[in-house]
């Protein structure tokens, strides 16, 4: 079976991006097969090496069992798996094996045996974890197993995080943007979407600030070890930061807000008044309405015969 040799993915400075087919087939895949239970589904992962990324572009679901009481009692099948890449292999000779998903939503148990079982079609798998439920943030996410010493001297297989984007080729998006555009009107739901992305940006920035929190108590109190790349990287995060004992940022950031609440309360003076507006017209036409009824009842009664 076909594998991806050109890289390494121990060093973790590849970068994985995912194609929108694959989450479709993802999504696809727990609707027909486990939606409604608290089953998860897997399947197998393919794409190719472009340019210092492996692009995630198709993907096969595959027969898997767990057991509920015991996960590490599971069933994957083999034969399918290879007969699968193999018709695969005759439509798109590019695509290899890069790794297998899930749809967690976290990982469990098992899947570290699962990925072992992956090293036979690829020496460096990648495990992506699609949560189908997740609603506002990225919903995937994509680990590597490395080997971190223990206690005792001896050496243990773990999951680390990859740096992971979604991403399409010049064919793609232009399919995308066809299917979008069908779906949405860009006319009345840019603002909107604007706000809806901002609000998304702010609740996953507090997010990974908790787990940063979370991760410096661990560290604290000895529930985690120490990894000096995180560390690394939190330092340069807090170098990002800008001086605010500036009197410059702190004088222009006092007038950008200024001209947001000005703009704020303009809108909802606005808003206000169209409501207003709406709602005088709406007494008017029900106004209009009972006086051409009562007209009409009149009319009616006017030209009725007498009854002698």
């Amino acid at each position: 079976m076909d594998v991806v040799n050109k890289t390494s993915l121990q060093g973790m400075n590849m970068k994985v991006v995912v194609h929108p087919i694959v989450l479709l087939s993802v999504v696809d895949h727990y609707n027909r097969s486990a939606q409604g239970t608290s089953r998860r589904v897997v399947g197998t992962i393919l794409g190719e090496y472009v340019t210092g990324e492996l692009h995630i572009t198709n993907s096969y679901a595959i027969p898997f069992e767990e057991d509920v009481k015991n996960p590490l009692v599971w069933y994957f099948d083999h034969n399918y798996h290879e007969t699968m890449f193999k018709m695969f292999r005759k439509i798109n000779a590019k695509e290899k094996v890069l790794g297998w998903y899930s749809t967690g939503p976290k990982c469990k148990l098992a899947d570290l045996e699962i990925h072992e079982l992956y090293r036979k079609y690829c020496p460096h798998p990648i495990y992506i974890v699609v949560d189908i439920t997740e609603k506002e943030e990225l919903p995937i996410e994509a680990y590597i197993s490395v080997e971190e010493p223990t206690n005792d001297s001896r050496f243990r297989r773990t999951f680390v995080h990859v740096p992971l984007s979604v991403g399409s080729f010049e064919a793609e998006e232009v399919g995308l943007e066809h299917l979008l555009r069908d779906l949405t009107n860009a006319t009345t739901s840019t603002l909107s979407r604007k706000v809806e992305s901002k609000m998304s940006a702010l609740r996953t920035l507090v997010s990974k600030l908790t787990e940063i929190v979370e991760y410096l108590g661990g560290l604290i109190s000895g529930t985690y070890s120490i990894n000096t790349s995180i560390i690394y990287m939190l330092q340069d995060i807090f170098n990002m930061f800008p001086s605010m004992d500036d009197e410059e940022l702190i004088e222009a950031f006092a007038i950008n807000m200024n001209d947001t609440t000005m703009t704020s309360y303009l809108g909802s003076i606005i808003r206000a008044m169209i409501a207003l507006h709406n709602l005088i017209n709406n007494m008017e036409e029900n106004k209009r309405r009972s006086q051409l009824k009562l007209a009409s009842s009149a009319t009616h009664i006017a030209t009725a015969p007498a009854i002698n």
